[in-house]
């Protein structure tokens, strides 16, 4: 497959929220790349610590939807909207530990919707088909 750029990308502030109600900002990287349609990353970065997260797109969008009493997602990582529907969480559950971030949803919002304008959904697989073929292209002539 072919290099991976960024297509689109979006700096958003979130807030670490602490087990005791605390919150610390946190700086994340979201990043689209049309040659992988059905991935976001996430980079989060604050002062003493980074990591990089894969996050589908279609989760975070769903997770858009969702409530605390049904979040999106079922694996480490789980989307929905607070009790305060201008707000969206993040839970990250992970071999480092787990974390729960908050942002305003707007914001994952607007990152959505410039991913789409690119490549809606529903029209991932025709994007992964001409990435398929040229993988295989390049396969036979190496």
């Amino acid at each position: 497959m072919g290099k991976r750029t960024s297509d689109v990308c979006h700096v958003v502030t979130m807030q670490l929220v602490l087990a005791d109600g605390t919150a610390l900002p946190v700086t994340a990287e979201l990043s689209y790349a049309v040659n992988d349609p059905y991935t976001v990353r996430a980079f989060f970065s604050a002062p003493n610590s980074a990591s990089t997260w894969l996050i589908g797109r279609e989760l975070l969008s769903k997770g858009l939807l969702s409530t605390i009493s049904s979040p999106a997602g079922k694996g480490d990582v789980q989307v929905w909207r607070d009790e305060d529907p201008s707000y969206a969480l993040l839970s990250l559950n992970g071999v480092e530990g787990n974390a729960l971030l908050a942002t305003p949803a707007i914001a994952i919002e607007r990152f959505l919707a410039a991913t789409v304008a690119l490549v809606p959904f529903g029209d991932e697989g025709a994007r992964m088909d001409s990435e398929l073929t040229d993988l295989i292209a390049m396969l036979f002539t190496a």
